[in-house]
């Protein structure tokens, strides 16, 4: 096989693990510097590559299918690796269903659609996190020993890998939840006190005078607890390249 061949299939694995990786797959990503940020880790992780790893004397056919299961792996990593940021997709939803600022959602440059304001709050907050704790180096340093359990062209689907991406969807929704503990919390004590306002004043609109009560003490909790929820984020974040050279291992056949 030639090294044009070897970069080829190394760049399309790449390649696709950054078109689903969040941030690096923003909008506001130039789509001509992801793919020379592809192309230049192709070049520098292709003769790292193990040369028992790549296939020999393939035919068209079959040099069409090793880039399709190159494709589906790189998006198949990725994808996994995009689960931590949903995790704070799912907390700002919870904190501001909480707090009562869903209605007013605004437009989120990241990914060119309206979002709440806590939605682009947690987003910025991993992507800063993940750029700070140089979570992107061990990244790609992850991608280059993806090589060594999964070959080129010998990924394949199975069992255990359903189960390891059903159990990683699951830890979503508990990430999720601890994030935003705090600001539950806090929404439950303003509910059992209104509640029982309502009881000592039945003429009371509780629904509505809870508004403000709710809005300010959620803020304050949210603003107060921040440096917590980063640490929570953090510990979420740094997961990434040993997850993605977990599914590395169980897309191989062997």
């Amino acid at each position: 096989m030639t090294e044009l061949t070897q970069w080829l299939l190394v760049f399309l694995r790449c390649g696709a693990l950054l078109v689903v990786f969040p941030v690096l797959s923003s909008p506001q990503f130039p789509v001509r510097l992801r793919v020379s940020l592809a192309a230049v880790v192709a070049f520098l992780v292709a003769p790292t590559v193990p040369p028992q790893t790549i296939p020999h004397d393939l035919e068209i056919l079959g040099l069409v299918m090793v880039l399709f299961r190159e494709i589906a792996v790189g998006l198949v990593m990725g994808s996994v690796a995009r689960m931590a940021f949903h995790a704070f997709e799912f907390c700002s939803a919870i904190i501001g269903m909480e707090v009562g600022l869903n209605a007013a959602a605004s437009f989120n440059p990241m990914s060119e659609s309206r979002t709440e304001a806590f939605g682009t709050m947690t987003f910025l907050l991993g992507a800063m996190l993940f750029f700070s704790l140089d979570l992107h180096h061990y990244m790609l340093a992850a991608l280059q020993r993806s090589y060594g359990l999964v070959s080129v062209g010998g990924a394949g689907l199975s069992m255990p890998l359903f189960y390891e991406v059903m159990h990683r969807t699951a830890q979503i929704f508990q990430a999720g939840l601890i994030m935003s503990a705090p600001v539950l919390a806090i929404s439950f004590l303003i509910s059992i006190t209104f509640a029982l306002i309502s009881r000592a004043v039945p003429s009371m609109n509780v629904f509505s005078e809870s508004f403000s009560f709710r809005i300010l003490a959620g803020l304050l909790v949210f603003g107060m607890t921040l440096n917590l929820t980063a640490q929570h984020a953090a510990n979420y974040l740094r997961r990434i390249p040993d997850d993605i050279l977990r599914v590395a291992r169980l897309l191989s056949p062997g």
